[in-house]
Parts: C-alpha cells; sequence; structure tokens
C-alpha cells in the first residue's frame, strides 16, 4: 500500500519508500525523501520562480535515466506550471515553489535543473555560471585551481564568485549579476573562458572539443545560453553514491588536494547548513548583483 502523507495541506502518494537507488551506499528513495524535506529551506530559494527540468532516473543511475522539461502526465493542479518560450515553440514547465511541491517532484526521483533567468523574463540572466569539468587525468583538483583564477578575474571586474560540486566530477561558479540579456552574459563567460585558456593553456580549454580535454578543465560558458541549465544548489545527482551539487568555501577550494577531497553526498549537507548556513545565499541578494563590464 502507497503511504499518504500531507504537505502544506495537499495529500501525496509517496511510493515505493523502500527501493533502493543509489547502489554503492544502499540509500533508499525514503532516504531521498528525507534529504528533500531537511534541505528545502536552502534549496526552494534557488528553485523558486524558475522552470525546472527534471533529469529523471527512477530506477536508480543503472536504470533508465531521461530529461523530462514538459509538465509530467498526472501533475497535481496545485502545482504551479508556467508556459516559457523555446525555439521550436512554448511549453509549459514546472516551477517548484514550496515544500509540497518539492516533494511531489523529488518522488519522481529527478535531478533539478534550472536556467539562469527566472519566469516572467525569460532570456534576462540574474547569474552568471561557469561548469568546470576535468577531462582524465584531471581531477577536481585541477578545477579548483581554475576556479581561484577565475574567481580572481571576476574579482577584477567587481563580480564575487560562489562555488559548489557539481555532484559529480567538476565545479560550478555562480555570481550574481544585475539583470542582464542571456546573449550577453554568455559572451562575456565566453570571453573570460578564453582569457583562463590563454592564461593557463596546459590546464584550460574553452572548447568542447573532445579530442582536445584529456589533462585540462573544459570551462563550459555556454550554460549562460537561455536555452540551457544547470544543476540546481543541493540537487542530488545520478551517480552511484547519493552525491550533492552543494557549495563549498573558498577555502574549501583552495586546500583541495585530492580527487575525493570536495565530494560531498547527503549526509553531509545538513551538518554543512548547521555549520555555514547556505553559502550560496548571496546568489539570492539583489543587493550583491553587479553589473557586467561594458
Amino acid at each position: 500500500m502507497t503511504p499518504i502523507t500531507e504537505v502544506e495541506g495537499h495529500r501525496l502518494a509517496l511510493s515505493n519508500l523502500e527501493k533502493v537507488l543509489h547502489p554503492a551506499t544502499g540509500f533508499t528513495k525514503g532516504e531521498l525523501l528525507h534529504y528533500y524535506a531537511t534541505t528545502a529551506d536552502a534549496l526552494l530559494p534557488h528553485l523558486r520562480d524558475r522552470p525546472l527540468s527534471f533529469l529523471r532516473y527512477p530506477d536508480g543511475p543503472d536504470g533508465q535515466v531521461f530529461f523530462a522539461k514538459n509538465v509530467p502526465p498526472g501533475t497535481p493542479d496545485w502545482v504551479t506550471t508556467a508556459e516559457v518560450p523555446r525555439a521550436e515553440g512554448p511549453a509549459r514547465m514546472v516551477l517548484v515553489q514550496d515544500l509540497a511541491s518539492l516533494m511531489w517532484a523529488a518522488n519522481l526521483v529527478t535531478e533539478f535543473h534550472t536556467p539562469q533567468w527566472r519566469v516572467g523574463t525569460p532570456d534576462v540572466a540574474d547569474r552568471l555560471v561557469f561548469d568546470l569539468d576535468p577531462g582524465a587525468p584531471a581531477t577536481v583538483v585541477e578545477c579548483c585551481r581554475v576556479a581561484l583564477w577565475l574567481r580572481e578575474r571576476l574579482a577584477a571586474d567587481g563580480i564575487e564568485a560562489y562555488a559548489k560540486t557539481s555532484g559529480s566530477k567538476g565545479l560550478h561558479l555562480l555570481a550574481p549579476v544585475e539583470p542582464t540579456p542571456s546573449q550577453r552574459t554568455t559572451e562575456y563567460a565566453k570571453r573570460l573562458a578564453v582569457e583562463a585558456e590563454r592564461a593557463m593553456p596546459r590546464l584550460v580549454l574553452h572548447r568542447m572539443t573532445r579530442s582536445l580535454r584529456p589533462g585540462k578543465v573544459f570551462v563550459d560558458w555556454s550554460q549562460n545560453a537561455a536555452r540551457k541549465t544547470t544543476a540546481a544548489p543541493y540537487t542530488l545527482r545520478a551517480r552511484p553514491e547519493p552525491t550533492a551539487s552543494a557549495p563549498v568555501t573558498w577555502e574549501e577550494v583552495a586546500g583541495c588536494g585530492s580527487p575525493g577531497a570536495l565530494v560531498l553526498c547527503a549526509r553531509d549537507i545538513a551538518p554543512r547548513l548547521q555549520a555555514y548556513g547556505d553559502l550560496l545565499a548571496p546568489l539570492l541578494d539583489p543587493v550583491r548583483a553587479r553589473p557586467l563590464p561594458a
């Protein structure tokens, strides 16, 4: 029998709670739901008003993994949705605005991915993002070196950057910016990626060309494009272990000396929130947003 629970006045059927989703640790769907419930205060502000793309893995990372952008069939009528523009025509997408809709979406077993803009202002970014992706044998250690360079370069333009793990192999850098057309944020991010490659040619790559990537860090600037999305802060990832895309301090980035040093799993996040609060809270503060240089 599927358990029924009430969240903020809405009845939810939470299914298959004993199913093991992350085989490396035996992490179950019930534990996944508990993670999102206890992380909601930090997670929800980063999802609010951003149309969600779901990377679903209902049978774990070894099962079928697929992206879902449109409102899933059977979505309750109390879940907020919005029509958003796309190149192929407008689409209706989910907005996770509250704990009830977060738990409904988590019950689908999904990674949460968001664009750099909010509904109502598509193509106008309020965040800048770099996805630092290492090509073996490079690891997150090399990503941290690149992140420190980018942090300093952004600071020279008056922009303060914040770091989070990707939840996979690499690192994400994010910065709050004044509302800016996505095309302009993309151009600026590409310019800095090119500068980073010139400054560290043996370490950095700004092109996605697979044959060039071994031993280098690909600075993916393209996720600033309006059509692109990035793994949201605190989302769990479809990996053998329940790794989270979670914020880290700059001290941790500077001190990263081994590939496993910045691996954060579901069990790590509550203690970190208690110790640090939400390290990415400045992304939500419009006072901290800075204009891009002309």
